[in-house]
Formats: C-alpha cells, sequence, structure tokens
C-alpha cells in the first residue's frame, strides 16, 4: 500500500475546496499528457532545447519509461509533496536544466534557466490540470479554478520561477495565457519532432505501429486551436464528434473502478518517488 504525499505547508487550502487528489490522481489524467508536452514545446526555445539537447538521461526518445516516470514525479512532487520533497527535485531538475542551453550552432536562443521559458512550461501543466478535470468532472468554476491554481503554483516554483510571478486568479491566468500564445509557433525542426511524439515514433515499431494513431488521434483531439494547427495534423467536425463521444464514456467508466486501479499508475509512481527520495537516490 502506498502512503500519500504529505500536505504541502506552502500551498494553503480551505475547507470547502475540491478534493484534489481525487480528482487529479486517475489514470485518465494521462489522456491529455501527450498534448501537454507538445503545448509546452510549441515555442521556439522550448522544442529547441528539447530536440537539441545533449543530456540523454533525460530523453524522451532514448529513455520513454524513465521520462516517463520522471515526468509524472515531478507533477506528484508538485501538487502533494513537502518542501524538503520539492527541494530535492529542484536540485536534479536545476543540475540537468544547467546543461541545457544554445551554442553557436544553434539556430534559436534558448537556456533551460530561463524563468520566462518555465513560466510558461508550469503553465502547460496547470492548463493540463485544468482539462483533466474537466474530461473527468466537468467545466471548473471560478472558486475551484482558484483553489487548483493555488495547488499548481509549485510547478513554477520547483523550477526557477518565483511565487510572484504565478497568476494569483483566473483573470491574471487568462491574460497571462493570452499574452503568450503569440508565441506559439513550430518550425520544421519542432514540427517534425513533435508529430513523432504524437505518433508515439520514440517506441519500437511495432507498438508505434499499434498504439500511435490512437495517441495521435487522443493528442490532436486535446490541443487547443493554435496549438493543433501549428501541429499541422488533421481534424474535422466528425474526428471531433468521434473524441467527444470517447472521452465521455471514458470519464463514467473511470467513475466506477475502484481507487486503486484507477489511480494507477500514480500509486506506483508516488511510492518509488518516496522511496527514492528517503533513500537519498536520484529522482530524474
Amino acid at each position: 500500500m502506498t502512503r500519500e504525499f504529505d500536505e504541502p505547508k506552502d500551498v494553503p487550502d480551505t475547507s470547502n475546496s475540491p478534493d484534489v487528489r481525487r480528482r487529479l490522481i486517475s489514470g485518465l489524467a494521462l489522456a491529455p499528457a501527450g498534448a501537454n508536452v507538445i503545448m509546452q514545446l510549441s515555442r521556439l526555445p522550448i522544442g529547441h532545447a528539447i530536440v537539441e539537447s545533449k543530456v540523454e538521461s533525460g530523453s524522451l526518445r532514448h529513455h520513454p519509461l524513465k521520462r516517463t516516470r520522471t515526468t509524472l514525479a515531478f507533477i506528484m512532487v508538485s501538487l502533494f509533496g513537502t518542501d524538503n520533497e520539492r527541494a530535492v527535485m529542484r536540485r536534479e531538475i536545476n543540475g540537468q536544466h544547467r546543461l541545457v542551453h544554445s551554442d553557436l550552432e544553434s539556430s534559436v536562443t534558448y537556456d533551460a534557466l530561463d524563468p520566462e521559458l518555465q513560466l510558461w512550461v508550469a503553465a502547460c501543466m496547470f492548463r493540463g490540470v485544468v482539462d483533466t478535470v474537466s474530461l473527468l468532472y466537468g467545466p471548473l468554476n471560478d472558486e475551484d479554478f482558484a483553489t487548483l491554481l493555488r495547488r499548481s503554483a509549485p510547478f513554477a516554483t520547483t523550477l526557477q520561477v518565483s511565487e510572484s510571478r504565478w497568476p494569483k486568479d483566473r483573470l491574471a491566468f487568462e491574460e497571462y495565457w493570452a499574452s503568450k500564445l503569440p508565441d506559439v509557433h513550430m518550425d520544421d525542426v519542432t514540427r517534425t519532432y513533435l508529430q513523432g511524439l504524437a505518433s508515439l515514433e520514440f517506441l519500437p515499431a511495432p507498438l508505434a505501429r499499434l498504439l500511435g494513431p490512437f495517441h495521435r488521434f487522443l493528442t490532436v483531439g486535446f490541443l487547443p486551436s493554435p496549438f493543433r494547427e501549428e501541429l499541422g495534423l488533421p481534424w474535422s467536425t466528425s474526428h471531433q464528434e468521434r473524441f467527444v463521444r470517447l472521452t465521455s464514456h471514458a470519464a463514467v467508466v473511470n467513475a466506477h473502478l475502484p481507487k486503486m486501479i484507477r489511480e494507477f499508475p500514480w500509486n506506483v509512481i508516488e511510492f518509488d518517488t518516496r522511496r527514492r527520495i528517503a533513500r537519498g537516490k536520484a529522482v530524474l
């Protein structure tokens, strides 16, 4: 049996706030994950940083299972970790990010420690939280949105972003989001990479052929229009209708699953991450 993360001291909650863990910790919450990664990498400096990174230990192309595990570990620690757990995660991330920066051969300037770019990544991850809760429980009211926004602040502060830069309410977040959408752009380098990610081309060929079409369908379905248009994959009215039917049925099934099954693989990631930190082993 796994032990839940302690409530973080620096993320206040209120008695009438939603049960964040129950709403977020579901295997179905991984459905928008591919789309969310594409959103994060849809700004050229971030996309090129990933494509050109020489840090193979965290590469999705070279270590897909490890990269998935570490990404989920970051989400769990950010949302439900203690101050100490976040500090461990921050140190390890900083150590890797210091190695990722453009050089004289790079066509786009980037630095993985740039707080402005990290704020965008964190904002995309929060948008993924909103997508997940909306998928499973319907649209968020302002109160629930504010609670999740406050709880998601460590997506930013566990990186290089100061707490003061994290939006304070729904209006502030939407204003920030709208101001950054004009920066969404893919070139041939990043578009090719992200189309491959959507199609799971980083997996062995038999698995990519088996799982790729469905993953690409889900990924494109969860992408907002500006990102979908940049990605350049087709999407029609019939695609949208099928997507809505599929996700609606999946949400109904999810609600009736036993807790242990519903929370997989998050419960396994949670146990593994806590054990690694307790033993002084690397998380990333």
